[in-house]
C-alpha cells in the first residue's frame, strides 16, 4: 500500500482513534480526524496528545454535510467513532441509535451515493454482541447458556448452567462463527454497524472488514467517564480516595486487551488483502475477573484500598467472555505482546498526572433510578 494515501479516522481523537494516528502517521501516511469531541469524553476540547501533524475536522457523524466533506478525498476509512457504553445505551436509546446506526448509514450512504473510490473500510465492531461467552460441560460439550434469567443475588449463585443438563460448567474462548445474542442497546447497534459495513461493501464490491474488539484498555482512556473501560473507571475511583465498586460477586471475568496491541491488528487488517471482507476477533485469548482488575490497579497505584462487593446485578449483564483469536493469528499472523500486568502498569503511569472526577456515584444512581440494578 503507498504510503502518501489519505487516511479517515473518525472518532479520532478517542484513546483508540489517537493511538492509531500516532501509528499511521509514523509510518508515513497522511490522516484525517474526525471527531465532534463528545463533552461526556473530551469536555468539547481538543485533547493535549492529538497528533498535530493530522488533519482535524471537527464535526458529529449525524450531521451528512460535514462527514462527506470529511470523507472527500480519503483512500481508507477507519470508522471508530461511536456511543460507546452499555449501561448507559439502556436509557439513552436514541442517542445510541442515531449515532451508532444512523451515522453508519451516513458514511455508507455517502461512499455509494457519491460514487468514492475507497480502498477499505474498518469499522470498530464489539464482542458485546456475542453476549454471554461460551462454555462447555462435561456432558455436553461447548454450549451457550444465554443471558442470565432471575439472578438471586442471596443464593451467591452467579455463574450459567449447561442449558441441557443444568450442570456446572466452565468458559472457553468464542470465535467469529458464534451466534449472537445482543444483551444491550449497544450492543444491537454495534451489531448493525458492523453488518451495514459487511453488506454495503459486498453489495458495491469495497473492500472492508470487521474488527470485534473484546476489552480494550491503555492510557488516554477518560478517567472522568463513568461509562468508559473498568480499570480506568478503578483507577479513577482510587485517586479521589473511593473504594472500586464491583457488581456480582467480582469473580466474573472480561478479556482485556492493550490499545496498541488492538492498533497493530487495525494496520495489518488495512494492509492485508487477506482481511477483505472478513471479520476478526481482537483480544487476549484469557480472562481476567473484575476483582483482580481491582486488586491490580490498587496495587500499582500503592493504594490500600479492597474493592466493595456489591452483590447486585445488572440486568442482562454477562458472566464470561474471552475471544478465540485463533482467526486473525492464522491469518495474519498477529498475536497480543503486551500482558495485562505490564499494559496496566503503562495506564498507572499516565494516569498519574491526569485529572480524574470520580462521576461513578452518580452513574450508579442512575442505574437503580432506570430499574437497571437488581
Amino acid at each position: 500500500m503507498p504510503q502518501k494515501e489519505r487516511i479517515l479516522v473518525t472518532g479520532g481523537a478517542g484513546f483508540i482513534g489517537s493511538f492509531l494516528t500516532d501509528e499511521l502517521i509514523k509510518s508515513g501516511y497522511r490522516v484525517r480526524i474526525f471527531d465532534n469531541l463528545e463533552e461526556q469524553v473530551h469536555h468539547g476540547r481538543k485533547p493535549a496528545y492529538l497528533n498535530k501533524k493530522a488533519e482535524f475536522i471537527k464535526g458529529d457523524i449525524r450531521n451528512y454535510e460535514v462527514m462527506r466533506k470529511a470523507v472527500r478525498g480519503c483512500d481508507v476509512i477507519f470508522h471508530l467513532a461511536a456511543a460507546v457504553g452499555v449501561a448507559q445505551s439502556q436509557y439513552e436509546i436514541k442517542k445510541y441509535t442515531d449515532v451508532n446506526v444512523g451515522g453508519t448509514a451516513n458514511l455508507l450512504d455517502i461512499l455509494v451515493k457519491d460514487k468514492m473510490k475507497v480502498k477499505k473500510v474498518i469499522v470498530m465492531a464489539s464482542m458485546t454482541g456475542y453476549g454471554e461467552g461460551a462454555y462447555r460441560c462435561a456432558t455436553d460439550g461447548v454450549v451457550r447458556p444465554g443471558l442470565r434469567e432471575n439472578i438471586n443475588p442471596k443464593k451467591d449463585d452467579w455463574d450459567p448452567h449447561c442449558p441441557v443438563c443444568g450442570k456446572k460448567i466452565k468458559p472457553v474462548p468464542i470465535d467469529e462463527n458464534a451466534s449472537m445474542e445482543l444483551s444491550s442497546l449497544y450492543a444491537l447497534t454495534k451489531r448493525i454497524q458492523e453488518d451495514l459495513v459487511l453488506t454495503v461493501g459486498a453489495t458495491y464490491k469495497i473492500p472492508v472488514a470487521a474488527v470485534r474488539g473484546f476489552n480494550i484498555y491503555g492510557p488516554r482512556q477518560s478517567l472522568s467517564n463513568p461509562y468508559t473501560g473498568v480499570s480506568a473507571i478503578f483507577m479513577s475511583r482510587l485517586k479521589n480516595g473511593q473504594a472500586p465498586m464491583i457488581y456480582e460477586d467480582g469473580l466474573q471475568s472480561r478479556d482485556f486487551v492493550s490499545v496498541h496491541d488492538l492498533v497493530r491488528a487495525l494496520i495489518l487488517i488495512m494492509r492485508s488483502p487477506k482481511a477483505n471482507y472478513q471479520v476478526f476477533n481482537v483480544g487476549s485469548g484469557k480472562g481476567v475477573s473484575v476483582k483482580a482488575v481491582a486488586e491490580i490497579v490498587a496495587r500499582l497505584l500503592n493504594v490500600d484500598r479492597a474493592p466493595e462487593i456489591t452483590n447486585q446485578f445488572r440486568n442482562r449483564d454477562i458472566r464470561h467472555c474471552v475471544a478465540d483469536i485463533g482467526k486473525i493469528e492464522k491469518l495474519l499472523g498477529w498475536k497480543p505482546r503486551i500482558s495485562f500486568e505490564e499494559g496496566m502498569k503503562e495506564l498507572i503511569l499516565w494516569g498519574k498526572d491526569q485529572n480524574a472526577v470520580d462521576t461513578f456515584s452518580k452513574a450508579h444512581q442512575e442505574l437503580k433510578k432506570k430499574g437497571i440494578l437488581q
